[in-house]
């Protein structure tokens, strides 16, 4: 069996590294990450869409998701647009079309949608946009905004308001199939992954083994 090299880092290492090199690495210390695209609107109704790995449960009853922006120095429009309508969806991304995902990251000066080859389909009223290529999308109403001052970033809490899943990623307990969903993962800026289920298990207790949950 091959042994296993490891290479240690302290905090004083990271300004000595290169600001590309550097970026890579501690985006990808967190582990892997939810991958949503944001889609939003303006006043005008002109679309936008953003990719996000940085959408996390907030709480259940009220059902509440964070979002973290990055600093406004520049214009963000989902930010913006967020602010400005007060709704904004979620869509888990598919390997069906995860370049297309990708691609929406560019600064176009025409909505994502169109530029990327993506549907925005706007349902029964609610105002912005989600992704018709989605198999998990969820519509949210802005609740919070907070400022973190020590660098800048902006966190976005909203309520979940609407869901459409296939129902046959549903478990009879609530628990959704991503796997079967087809919801992809990402690390680090650029790196993309389908999820494979390792096992789920019951809830833990001191006086008990672990069991497995089918």
């Amino acid at each position: 069996m091959t042994k296993t090299t490891f290479q240690e880092f302290q905090s004083a290492d990271f300004a000595a590294m290169s600001p590309y090199f550097r970026r890579n690495f501690i985006n990808c210390l967190s582990g892997f990450k939810s991958l949503n695209l944001v889609g939003t609107a303006d006043a005008e109704g002109q679309t936008n869409l953003a990719p996000f790995s940085q959408v996390f449960h907030v709480g259940a009853s009220p059902a509440l998701l964070g979002l973290l922006v990055r600093p406004d120095s520049v214009p963000r429009h989902t930010l913006a647009n967020i602010e400005a309508t007060g709704f904004y969806t979620l869509n888990h991304v598919r390997a069906d079309f995860v370049k297309e995902a990708h691609q929406t990251s560019a600064r176009y000066a025409i909505s994502e949608f169109e530029a990327c080859g993506l549907t925005a389909e706007f349902r029964n009223g609610f105002p912005a946009p989600f992704v018709g290529e989605a198999w998990v999308q969820m519509g949210l109403r802005f609740a919070e905004r907070h400022h973190l001052a020590i660098n800048g970033t902006i966190l976005v809490i909203g309520y979940i308001e609407r869901v459409q899943i296939p129902a046959d990623c549903i478990n009879p307990d609530g628990f959704i199939d991503l796997e079967k969903a087809g919801s992809l993962t990402s690390a680090g800026l650029d790196a993309y992954y389908e999820a494979k289920k390792v096992g789920r298990y019951a809830y833990a207790k001191p006086d008990q083994p672990v069991s497995e949950i089918e």
